[in-house]
């Protein structure tokens, strides 16, 4: 199967950058608001919209994801930037799906950090954004030395009539699921088991750019893309669809260094079965599906003809047998 048909574009909600010296248009004010950093918007993400969902239901009202950019973790500890599982354009896409049709973003810097928890929870989330109810996970800290808590949000919806939901935490398949679950499946290379917790297979997104055309004389053309500087995706060969043009194709991807030619900076390299059409200058997401095997050296080309012949057999039986999923 080399692509699946054509679908509409994904969803995508309503974005909107708060401005803390702007006030807020009537029209945006008065949804529940789910609140966290969402970064892979995962299944306990999910679960989140849902309560969120059925909050705003009896209300009356809308349910309205609210986030922060970028990841409160690079604004304290630049040089340990935390490994994003989602872009933030993924991660609008991907909360779009999980039921919000509007998203509050809120642009995290030391400022944001130093307001007290109670300032943010009145001033912006109540006196501003006019939220009708609130809802977090069990593990949210917000404000001011993170001395915002769920019990906390909790006592203060009750002081000021603003009903509170804490969602305690969501399994599945045993085990609670977070972003940190997710990020070590993807560090081991075990991509079912981070699909598995994410609800969907992880997907990256980027621009297709010139490699040093390797791939083309080996018979294996590659499109080449550049992952963010902070992804510890194992090292190694993966069975992967790549959606070009809103229509998925199949295909084996290699993450890694090149051992067997330069050893250089990680690059994506995916080999799409089937497909002859141009990719450079592209922008196309990369969906892994699982895991073949651990970047290896050759010593010889003709080895490592072997060995891509071996692993594209390998990814189209795997493929197969996979559901195909919609773009």
């Amino acid at each position: 199967m080399p692509s699946q048909a054509d679908a509409p574009p994904r969803p995508e909600p309503a974005a909107v950058v708060l401005d803390l010296d702007k006030p807020i248009p009537d029209s945006l004010r008065g949804a529940v608001l789910a609140l966290g950093n969402f970064d892979g918007v995962h299944r306990g993400h999910a679960e989140l919209a849902r309560v969120a969902g059925a909050m705003a239901h009896d209300l009356g009202t809308r349910p309205a994801a609210f986030t922060f950019e970028p990841h409160p973790r690079s604004v304290f500890r630049p040089e340990e930037p935390v490994f994003r599982l989602t872009s933030p354009q993924l991660k609008l896409e991907g909360l779009a799906e999980a039921g919000f049709a509007q998203v509050f973003v809120l642009p995290f810097d030391r400022d944001v950090a130093a307001i007290p928890a109670e300032r943010f929870v009145d001033d912006l989330l109540i006196a501003r954004l006019g939220a009708r109810g609130l809802v977090c996970g069990y593990d949210f800290h917000f404000g001011k030395g993170r001395t915002g808590s769920p019990e906390m949000l909790q006592a203060h919806g009750l002081a000021v009539r603003v009903p509170v939901a804490v969602v305690p935490p969501f399994s599945w398949q045993g085990e609670p699921v977070s972003s940190t679950l997710v990020r070590t499946a993807l560090e081991e290379g075990d991509v079912a088991r981070a699909a598995a917790f994410l609800g969907r297979p992880w997907t990256v997104r980027g621009l297709v750019t010139h490699g040093d055309k390797r791939g083309r004389d080996l018979g294996y053309p590659t499109a080449n893309m550049q992952l963010a500087r902070d992804c510890r995706l194992r090292h190694g060969i993966y069975a992967v669809r790549m959606r070009i043009d809103g229509a998925w194709h199949e295909g084996v991807a290699s993450f890694g260094r090149r051992p067997t030619f330069d050893d250089g900076a990680p690059r994506l390299e995916t080999f799409v079965f089937d497909f002859s059409g141009d990719l450079y200058g592209k922008r196309v997401d990369v969906a892994f599906v699982e895991w073949l095997r651990g970047e290896e050296k050759f010593d010889s080309l003709a080895a490592l003809i072997a060995q891509m012949d071996a692993d594209s057999a390998r990814a189209r039986g795997i493929l197969a047998k996979t559901p195909p999923f919609l773009p």
